[in-house]
């Protein structure tokens, strides 16, 4: 009985060993298998966004990289399409500002400008605007000058700016955007009887001028010219002349536009209009 102590002990001992190493390979084993599973997810995972296999996985609807493709293809569409709305309205943008600059205006600021103004032809009777002698321009101004804008109605508006016997008059110092368009149409009515004749080929021409207290004459800041050729079987022409540009200009200045033939302008506001407004 006495010899049997110890060997009892021993074989605790080596069961509680064996139970050790065990665990311990059972513990190993798991944890190996475990970090495959994950470096096989993460393999898996990555395959979604790169490689060949973005089409193939396209097909499998069910799939967890279908999804998860499929929600970074809408993100980069999004993204595309705001990038090319964001580049097409700024090409609109600009060319409607080449155009007319008045329509343009700061998604931020105000609908207009503060200080601005957008006069328009103005229909008046035919009498009234070629009937006798041009209306004189000044001393030493080329062409007639246009008296009868729209100020008031339609696409016309005044902000800050007065409209005195077809001049605009700035009351605010800065920096101007000044841009002017006119539109001849030129009916052939008479060339039968040749009074129209001489006119064929002549140039129509406009001015954009300006008025200072300073200086006695009035100061050219932009002309343009069109020539007037058209066809001896038509009925009409049609020619449209337009110029803009930055200029600054002070309290009192006083902007008119000229034209070499006055009655041959046609005054629809839609193509004939006059305007400036403050930069800076």
């Amino acid at each position: 009985m006495t010899g049997s102590g110890p060997k009892l002990g021993v074989l605790l001992l080596v069961a509680v060993l064996l139970q050790t190493v065990v665990v311990t390979i059972t513990v190993l084993h798991f944890t190996s298998a475990l970090n495959s599973m994950k470096e096989t997810f993460a393999r898996s995972s990555v395959s979604c966004l790169t490689g060949s296999d973005l089409q193939s996985i396209s097909a499998v609807q069910g799939d967890l990289c279908w999804q998860v493709t499929q929600q970074f293809h809408l993100l980069i569409e999004k993204s595309l399409s705001q990038r090319y709305q964001r580049r097409i309205s700024s090409a609109v943008r600009d060319e409607v500002s080449r155009v007319l600059p008045s329509l343009v205006t700061d998604d931020r600021a105000s609908p207009r400008p503060k200080v601005a103004a957008h006069v328009t032809g103005s229909f008046v009777a035919k009498l009234e605007r070629s009937g006798g002698a041009p209306v004189p321009a000044g001393r030493r101004v080329q062409g007639q000058k246009i008296t009868w804008w729209e100020g008031q109605k339609g696409l016309a508006f005044l902000q800050d700016v007065q409209l005195l016997d077809g001049e605009l008059v700035v009351l605010q110092p800065g920096l101007y955007y000044v841009y002017a368009q006119t539109y001849f149409r030129h009916t052939h009515s008479l060339e039968e009887d040749g009074e129209e004749v001489e006119d064929r080929g002549k140039p129509l021409l406009q001015y954009v001028y300006k008025k200072v207290n300073s200086y006695p004459v009035p100061i050219l800041l932009m002309k343009t010219s069109r020539t007037s050729c058209w066809s001896r079987g038509s009925d009409f022409s049609l020619h449209s002349a337009h110029q803009g540009g930055l200029f600054p200009l002070t309290t009192g200045d006083r902007l008119f536009v000229t034209v070499t033939n006055a009655s041959a302008v046609d005054m629809d506001e839609k193509s004939s209009f006059f305007g400036a407004f403050l930069v800076s």
